[in-house]
């Protein structure tokens, strides 16, 4: 597991608020941004993108997951979403699942009750390792 006090939390927080700023939310207003660093160092941003047809709109995790693998692959190991005005965001259900998936147990999350590890997040998750 990744030491949390490693992890540049305030610059991390800060690039999630930066790239909740490209946000396209004309629908509900709020601008979302998540920022991850990778296992070689990386950081990738996402934003949210949301759609006339409201159940197609992409969450920003999903995005900063398009992101980890356009440019290089690996793992995510520590992840930050903010709203536009900074407010920290917890990810859907949804996006907890793609967290896990690239960023397995140890990955560590900013959550309202404090950093913690995606095994507490996602407790009893469902991964590749539970498929034949």
């Amino acid at each position: 597991m990744v030491d949390r006090d490693a992890v540049d939390w305030d610059d991390l927080r800060a690039r999630a608020v930066a790239a909740a700023q490209s946000a396209y939310c004309p629908y509900s207003g709020l601008r979302v941004g998540s920022a991850a660093v990778c296992d070689d160092g990386r950081v990738v941003v996402g934003c949210n993108v949301e759609n006339a047809s409201y159940g197609v709109g992409l969450c920003a995790e999903c995005a900063m997951a398009g992101q980890l693998r356009l440019t290089g692959g690996g793992k995510f190991v520590a992840v930050a979403c903010r709203s536009g005005e900074g407010e920290l965001l917890m990810p859907c259900g949804r996006c907890r699942q793609v967290l896990f998936e690239l960023g397995g147990p140890d990955c560590l999350v900013d959550t309202p009750s404090g950093v913690l590890p995606m095994s507490r997040v996602l407790p009893d998750a469902f991964g590749p390792e539970d498929l034949p």
